[in-house]
């Protein structure tokens, strides 16, 4: 993990002041090259990290050994909990991070705690899995809007393309498939925006009214299951075997979620809940599995299947095994 090797290489650079990159590969048991990146990405992120050279050179963290946090300017804590944290997925790192957080001095912790928290990548694709998203304009801007707790006025072209003026309260943002995605408060509620349909982002001196429960997470969780149910209403039970299943969602994707539901007298059952746009449109996507899927309900995508089955038999019955 990537997060937890950044804040490894920080504090053995606390520790030691200054340290060479085949030093912190012993230490941390990586590669010299990765080492060395990881070196540069915490000096890319803006932390006092710089590299002297000469016989006794070495990567050298600016200010001196130290052994706390500390020493650390605000924007340099931010800066190192922004690459952190994005992909603090485990509990060891998320405990690491805490951690790092209370060693911090108290004015600095509300702003590390913001950056930690104030992205967050979706690695599934709306239909396929693990898509690298690009970096769309006004990106930066509305990340340190997150981080400051500021409101920002965005000009948003709609699905109809019309552009409109909107004050909002950035809480988070969101990568998922090829697209960035501002999760904020409005006057109207909880509202999500795509960040490449913004044509201008500015940000004010307002300050935002963050809810103290709110967790991008589980927003995000809920925000998805209301997309879903917009872009693909129609939904169908099906009872798959375990080996199938693999397979049906590399075909499917995120469209397959298994219900938990246990599957009566069977043990190597599962069933699963798969949305499409339409019954026709599902029949037509399970129609290539065969048997290998059972259609539980409803009725209507079963007389579809049923019907493209004949079809399929009317067409095929005749041709030799």
């Amino acid at each position: 993990m990537k997060a937890e090797r950044l804040v490894a290489a920080l504090l053995v650079l606390q520790a030691r002041g200054r340290v060479t990159a085949p030093e912190l590969a012993r230490e941390l048991e990586v590669s010299e090259r990765t080492a060395r990146r990881d070196l540069e990405a915490l000096s890319a992120a803006g932390l006092p990290v710089y590299a002297q050279a000469g016989r006794n050179g070495g990567w050298e963290l600016l200010g001196g050994a130290r052994t706390d946090l500390s020493g650390l300017t605000a924007a340099e804590a931010r800066a190192l909990f922004l690459v952190a944290g994005p992909q603090a997925a485990t509990p060891d790192v998320k405990a690491a991070l805490r951690k790092l957080v209370r060693a911090l001095p108290p004015t600095f912790r509300a702003s590390a705690e913001a950056a930690a928290s104030a992205v967050m990548i979706d690695p599934a694709g709306w239909d396929r899995e693990r898509i690298t998203p690009p970096t769309p304009p006004h990106l930066a801007l509305l990340r340190n809007a997150v981080i400051d707790g500021v409101q920002v006025q965005i000009a948003y072209a709609g699905r109809d393309r019309v552009e409109s003026e909107r004050t909002c309260s950035p809480l988070g943002l969101v990568a998922k498939g090829r697209v960035w995605y501002l999760v904020a408060n409005t006057d109207k509620g909880l509202r999500t925006f795509r960040v490449d349909r913004m044509r201008s982002v500015d940000a004010t001196q307002v300050p935002v009214d963050r809810p103290a429960d709110f967790d991008l997470e589980s927003t995000w969780e809920d925000v998805l299951a209301s997309l879903d149910e917009r872009r693909m209403p129609a939904t169908a039970t099906l009872h798959v075997e375990e080996g199938m299943l693999g397979i049906l969602r590399f075909v499917l994707g995120t469209r397959v979620r298994p219900t938990g539901n246990m599957v009566d007298g069977a043990t190597s059952t599962v069933e699963v809940v798969v949305r499409g746009h339409s019954p026709e449109m599902l029949a037509r996507h399970l129609a290539g599995f065969g048997a290998s899927v059972h259609c539980v309900e409803p009725a209507e995508v079963r007389v579809h299947l049923g019907r493209i089955g004949a079809e399929l038999r009317e067409r095929y019955g005749d041709v030799a095994d």
